[in-house]
């Protein structure tokens, strides 16, 4: 008795190590945010305390590693919207029909094989995009677009939208492979074709993780570094035209970290300002894309 009593007090003990450890890997996402946070939140309260708030949201240039300096964010903002939506307008259709056609038309066979396969998409290091872009991507374009710059905004878009393809394919399929099969059988007895069950059927009631993925590859999109970093140009400017070379926000930071500009002075705080502006976004983006998969959720029993 005694020794079962003591093997039950050590399996106890054991659990609640367990749980204390569990509960400590769980926790340690929590608090790097919350350390993150408060990094960008000190520096970036430095930074406002020499620049204006109002300049900083509506001044239409960045040069503040000139000697003329202009702190206005509106002009990194410009190039990361117009890359990102580059990016989506290629990896939201492609992603969509990739979606349902392993969902919908493809074998189980063959749906194993390819899925894998495109995912691996995601697995390649984006600098080697940034170069592709830059190599590859922009001389061929030029082949088309005459007028193109060497450095602009529509090749590293594109080549940004190969690279979240697979989120968007992937995340999508999984939405609709999720769909009860009863859906499609209903759909099929009342007469509709398998293109009408997929888009009129299938695609509704996964409406929920599909929106999802698209606002979570919008978030990719904007916190992509080295592909706009590469083939971009750095060069912020106001504008939403293509062709011409740009800098988003990451690309500025990557700028700055190099090393060249020196801790403490306004030019260094310029990156956590331009951190914090980019968390917001994303910050946004995640909340709207609980929001659209909690609005559009359907539960099936």
């Amino acid at each position: 008795m005694k020794s079962f009593l003591d093997r039950r007090s050590r399996q106890r003990i054991f659990e609640r190590g367990i749980h204390a450890a569990l509960l400590l890997c769980a926790s340690l996402s929590i608090f790097t945010t919350i350390g993150i946070i408060l990094a960008l939140f000190f520096e970036t309260f430095d930074f406002f305390k020499e620049v204006s708030i109002i300049e900083f949201l509506t001044d239409t240039q960045w040069t503040p590693l000139f000697v003329d300096k202009h702190f206005g964010i509106l002009s990194l903002v410009a190039g990361t919207f117009i890359v990102s939506l580059i990016a989506m307008c290629v990896a939201i259709p492609l992603g969509i029909l990739c979606a349902i056609y392993l969902s919908e038309y493809s074998s189980p066979r063959f749906r194993e094989v390819v899925k894998p396969i495109l995912e691996v998409l995601a697995g390649i290091p984006t600098v080697v995009y940034g170069y592709f872009a830059l190599l590859f991507v922009t001389p061929l374009l030029k082949s088309f677009i005459p007028g193109l710059s060497g450095f602009n905004a529509l090749s590293p878009g594109i080549v940004m939208g190969i690279m979240i393809l697979p989120m968007v394919s992937s995340m999508s399929e999984d939405a609709m492979h999720a769909v009860p099969s009863s859906l499609r059988e209903g759909a099929y007895a009342l007469g509709a074709t398998r293109f009408q069950v997929a888009t009129k059927v299938v695609v509704p009631a996964a409406l929920s993780g599909i929106m999802s993925s698209f606002v979570l590859a919008v978030s990719r999109a904007v916190g992509e570094t080295m592909i706009v970093t590469i083939a971009a140009g750095q060069q912020p400017r106001f504008s939403l035209n293509p062709l011409v070379p740009i800098e988003t926000i990451t690309a500025y930071i990557v700028q700055v970290s190099l090393g060249d500009t020196p801790a403490g002075t306004i030019e260094h705080k310029t990156i956590f300002a331009a951190g914090m502006t980019l968390f917001i976004f994303t910050l946004a983006l995640n909340l709207i894309s609980n929001w659209l998969k909690e609005r559009f959720r359907e539960e099936y029993r």
